[in-house]
């Protein structure tokens, strides 16, 4: 077995292709170390891999000095010429494309970044896939497709067609071009919702790191919506076990195209203050906080329904938020401090 996963640099692609190693499947990484959150931390995630220092190279293949079934490639996804090759050369099984422009505020202040990264860079995957037999694409959509939607939980069977981002709305566009080739040209293909997922190598700009950041500076807080936020955090670890569970059962064509989508999180929403209280006790530390109103393209609540994913795949989150977020600030203070 042979997968290419995109976004190797970045935390869920990081943690991905560790487990993928680990059960003996081949690997290759592309992504392009582009400078939305920390560089630093992205070549800190290569190199604890194995992949050296040359990974600054582009459309250099660097093979991993701890595993040689692991190899990474600097690459755009909207660099179609690039992404051609890659698949030509390469002879993937199957594809898990987990590279995006992330962030909902920054999608407000540099739109261009989602249509290249996002729209451009998944056609030429979607194209890549078509044309190279590809057995199954499993690709990263979003919980904030959902919008501001009322209705608790969310299910993959609501109405999505309100999203208060471009972020959301780039996935959502994700979702729909996935539907169509797997109607035209029958490639299997499973969108995964996200909700907040979280742990050791996070991304910094997620809540969760600048809080613990902050608390241990001694610097205030910035607390949303006056702390009256939900969220469905989901352990790093518990996310991964569920893509490889669906990455190994492509969608079959029985009832219509080969397409499915499925929300990935816990189950189980938080309170933002419970969420920082379970910080402040990992950490030791109370945090100086100061209260805002809700930001712009910002939700309220997200709660996914997996009952699908139960279903199907007997999946069942099941690490306990203390306990992650305990991982989380070990690691933190271990690479930071």
């Amino acid at each position: 077995m042979k997968v290419l996963v995109t976004g190797t640099a970045g935390f869920i692609g990081f943690h991905l292709a560790n487990k993928l190693l680990e059960q003996g499947v081949e690997v290759v990484g592309i992504d392009n170390i582009n400078d939305y959150y920390s560089t630093e931390l992205k070549y800190a995630r290569l190199a604890e891999a194995g992949i050296s220092n040359e990974a600054e190279h582009w459309h250099k293949k660097v093979v991993s000095t701890k595993n040689p079934a692991y190899s990474f490639v600097r690459m755009n996804l909207e660099d179609r010429e690039q992404i051609d090759q890659l698949f030509e050369t390469e002879k993937f099984d199957m594809v898990c494309n987990l590279a995006a422009q992330a962030g909902v505020r920054y999608s407000i202040e540099n739109p261009r970044a989602y249509i290249d990264s996002n729209i451009v860079g998944f056609i030429n995957i979607l194209e890549a896939c078509r044309h190279n037999n590809i057995q199954h694409l499993v690709y990263a959509s979003s919980s904030s497709v959902y919008g501001n939607s009322a209705k608790m939980p969310l299910s993959v069977d609501d109405t999505v067609d309100n999203p208060v981002s471009l972020y959301a709305a780039t996935k959502k566009s994700n979702e729909l071009m996935a539907h169509t080739y797997s109607h035209l040209f029958g490639i299997p293909t499973t969108g995964l919702r996200f909700f907040t997922v979280y742990g050791p190598w996070g991304r910094p700009d997620m809540a969760y790191f600048s809080f613990t950041k902050n608390i241990l500076a001694g610097d205030a807080i910035k607390i949303f919506n006056h702390g009256d936020l939900y969220r469905d955090f989901t352990y790093i670890d518990d996310i991964v076990e569920g893509i490889i569970k669906i990455l190994n059962g492509p969608p079959s064509s029985e009832s219509g195209a080969p397409y499915k989508v499925h929300n990935i999180g816990n189950s189980s929403p938080v309170k933002l203050m419970e969420f920082i209280e379970t910080i402040e006790k990992a950490l030791g530390q109370e945090a100086v906080k100061e209260y805002h109103d809700m930001q712009p393209g910002d939700v309220y609540k997200t709660y996914a329904d997996v009952s699908a994913l139960e279903k199907d795949f007997g999946y069942s989150p099941d690490t306990p938020l203390a306990e992650g977020i305990g991982e989380f600030v070990k690691w933190y203070k271990k690479f930071y401090q």
